[in-house]
């Protein structure tokens, strides 16, 4: 499976579609609200949510969102990733809500080589997150600098640092394993 592209397999114009979703919970929410010291009561307070807001119930911190997204396009966008250079832009287009499921789609608007080392390059993209009624919630554009396959080829290939496991008193290798 793969993780992650090198340089030369990002194409501009070409759209990754982010699989699975992910559902948001009210535990999920309220987790990251307390983590990042987000007390806001939109997010934590049902009932004031529902007596004094537009929505009339709890809406998902922005940044729970955005994480979400950012996280579900590592393995097709950055899984291989040298560095996350700029988040351009994050619109929060619509809220989303306790139990939405939240899908993702990433396009490639640009490429282009690194001005400074020649195993690398920079990919522009924007993403879009929507719910599980196609509905959009969130739109970023991000700048990702990544390895070229000379890159990869320099540090170990496809999997970069994996070790070797190391045949021991009770397993010789993979020949041993027996049948599946």
């Amino acid at each position: 499976m793969q993780f992650g592209r090198s340089y030369e397999e990002f194409e501009v114009g070409a759209t990754y579609k982010h699989w699975p979703g992910k559902t948001v919970t009210e535990y999920d929410d309220h987790l990251f609200s307390l983590l990042t010291m987000n007390h806001h009561p939109l997010h934590l307070d049902a009932h004031y949510a529902k007596e004094t807001t537009q929505f009339g119930k709890n809406v998902v911190v922005g940044n729970y969102v955005y994480s979400i997204l950012l996280g579900m396009s590592v393995p097709d966008i950055s899984g291989k990733a040298i560095a996350n250079l700029e988040v351009e832009s994050l619109r929060h287009v619509a809220p989303t809500f306790h139990g939405d499921t939240l899908y993702g789609e990433t396009r490639v608007l640009d490429k282009r080589e690194s001005s400074s080392k020649d195993d690398r390059g920079v990919v522009h993209v924007e993403t879009i997150g929507y719910n599980q009624d196609g509905k959009v919630v969130c739109i970023f554009r991000r700048k990702v600098m990544v390895p070229k396959d000379s890159y990869l080829e320099a540090r170990g290939g496809e999997q970069p640092g994996r070790p070797v496991p190391q045949p021991d008193k009770n397993w010789s290798g993979p020949e041993s394993a027996g049948p599946d």
